[in-house]
Formats: C-alpha cells, sequence, structure tokens
C-alpha cells in the first residue's frame, strides 16, 4: 500500500462517513460499466473502503479481471458529493469476516459469517473528487431561483476539490 497522508486520509473519511450507500461502478468482461448500491462497512487506516458481497455475484467476478472502481458517494440534500476512484482488492479471509459481520451482513447472508458466499471487497482509494455546497437549502434555492430569472448562473458558495491518495 502506497504511504498516504493521514490527513489526506482522515478528510476522505469525514467527506464519505455519513453516506452509509454509494453507488459502486464497475467493468464487466465487455468494458461496460455496471453499477450497484453497496453497503460501505468501514473504513480503515490505510483508506480501504470495505464492503460485504457474495462469490456469485458478477461484481465479485469481474474485479478480478478489471479491478479499477469507482464509488460515488451522495447526499443531495445537503449538496454532497464525493467521487472515490481505486482498485478493488478481493477478500476470502473468515477471521475478518467474522470481526466486520453485521445485522445488515447477516440479512444478506442467513448461514452467517461462515457462508462459503460471504466474502469481502476492498478498495484502496486513488483519488476522490468532492462538492461540497457551504449555503443552506434555502440560500441555494433563492440563488437558482434568482439565475433563473437574471438569465446569470447561482452565486452560491460551492467547495470542489480533489485528493490524491
Amino acid at each position: 500500500m502506497p504511504n498516504r497522508n493521514p490527513n489526506d486520509i482522515a478528510e476522505l473519511s469525514a467527506k464519505i462517513k455519513g453516506t452509509r450507500f454509494p453507488m459502486f461502478t464497475w467493468q464487466d468482461a465487455h468494458g461496460h460499466l455496471l453499477s450497484q448500491p453497496m453497503t460501505q462497512e468501514h473504513i480503515d487506516d490505510d483508506g480501504g473502503i470495505w464492503f460485504f458481497t457474495s462469490t456469485q455475484t458478477s461484481l465479485w467476478d469481474c474485479i478480478a479481471h478489471r479491478p479499477q472502481v469507482n464509488l460515488a458517494f451522495a447526499k443531495p440534500e445537503d449538496q454532497h458529493y464525493v467521487s472515490v476512484a481505486g482498485t478493488a482488492e478481493r477478500v476470502v479471509d473468515r477471521e475478518l469476516i467474522r470481526k466486520m459481520w453485521n445485522t445488515g451482513a447477516q440479512a444478506w447472508f442467513p448461514a452467517g459469517p461462515e457462508d462459503e458466499h460471504a466474502v469481502l471487497i476492498r478498495v484502496d482509494p486513488h483519488s476522490a473528487e468532492y462538492w461540497d455546497s457551504n449555503d443552506n437549502k434555502m440560500v441555494r434555492m433563492f440563488a437558482m431561483a434568482k439565475a433563473a430569472m437574471t438569465g446569470t448562473t447561482p452565486d452560491v458558495n460551492n467547495e470542489h476539490g480533489t485528493l490524491k491518495l
């Protein structure tokens, strides 16, 4: 794993912590992009983002050959968006699976953490882009209405940045 700046990892963690269900995008065997919502389970000290999945999914099969993925986190009510590009790793470690096990995983794998199909994916992020609005919803709505009426762009307090991990 690359030697990362702990401040960048902390910033990424803070930006995605409150969004539990990102869209996980990967490529199939033909190079087509596929996406599905996934439950973010954990962010480790190196910035790795963890998910439970099944060995019976196309996601599991495809990332073995094309591990480049993207995670899209969104909180539209707060105008907060984060896009994480990274490399997915397939992890079959029963001890780690037991350690991370929770009621959400139990719902998908009724046989419990010993289910042979219950496995983990760790996404090692390379970079992340984020967009945040520091204005409240009423201020944003007013700025958009004003812009629509005057033919200008909205005057809102937006923050956009990139984290190179």
